[in-house]
């Protein structure tokens, strides 16, 4: 399999005042797209050209460093697209509330945490939710790192690298993610990764 630049699944200033259309420009077509470039010539001769992007992110995690940065950042940024919606936020459908309560101490605690994880991840990387043996846990992993090589299912990422806030934000870091929590979240895709997941 080759890697594809995925459209955005809304329109590029569907997301503001959040976020802005410059930053959607530049985040999708040059970031991404460099992730997707660059992944497609490393995937050659990596052995891996087969295997789905869930495989060459597993599979080349602490074996190729190169391949498993872009791979991971491209399966990363297909499902970052899709965790925001225009109008966004807003109540968290009732089974994941549910669950969200029981495994994490409710929603405003969630919150709290997952903004916390995103504060505290020094330099580049990500804040997750993420299922891990029938339970949630909120973790930050550096750089492209996500949640499936640690054995766990991403369910909900928010990309703390500059280029995702630098432009709308400066380096007001926290209110992005404020932002992103209460305003952008898309928690019917978040939902059906964790039916999928379960």
């Amino acid at each position: 399999m080759s890697f594809k630049l995925p459209d955005l699944p809304y329109a590029y200033d569907a997301l503001q005042p959040y976020m802005s259309k410059e930053t959607l420009e530049f985040h999708h077509d040059k970031h991404h797209n460099a992730y997707v470039e660059t992944g497609n010539k490393l995937l050659e001769g990596s052995g891996l050209e087969g295997a789905t992007l869930e495989e060459v992110v597993k599979q080349s995690h602490g074996k190729n460093a190169p391949l498993f940065n872009n791979a991971a950042q491209h399966y990363n940024h297909i499902h970052f697209w899709h965790w925001m919606k225009p109008n966004g936020g807003g109540a968290i459908p009732g089974a994941l509330e549910k669950k969200i309560a029981e495994d994490l101490g409710g929603v405003e605690k969630f919150k709290t945490d997952f903004q916390d994880a995103g504060k505290g991840q020094f330099g580049s990387g990500w804040a997750w939710l993420a299922l891990k043996g029938g339970k949630l846990e909120i973790l930050k992993t550096p750089n492209g790192e996500n949640p499936l090589i640690h054995g766990a299912v991403p369910l909900l990422g928010v990309d703390v690298w500059e280029h995702s806030y630098y432009i709308d934000y400066r380096n007001r870091r926290p209110d992005y993610l404020k932002a992103f929590i209460e305003n952008l979240v898309n928690w019917e895709y978040v939902e059906k990764l964790y039916d999928e997941a379960k």
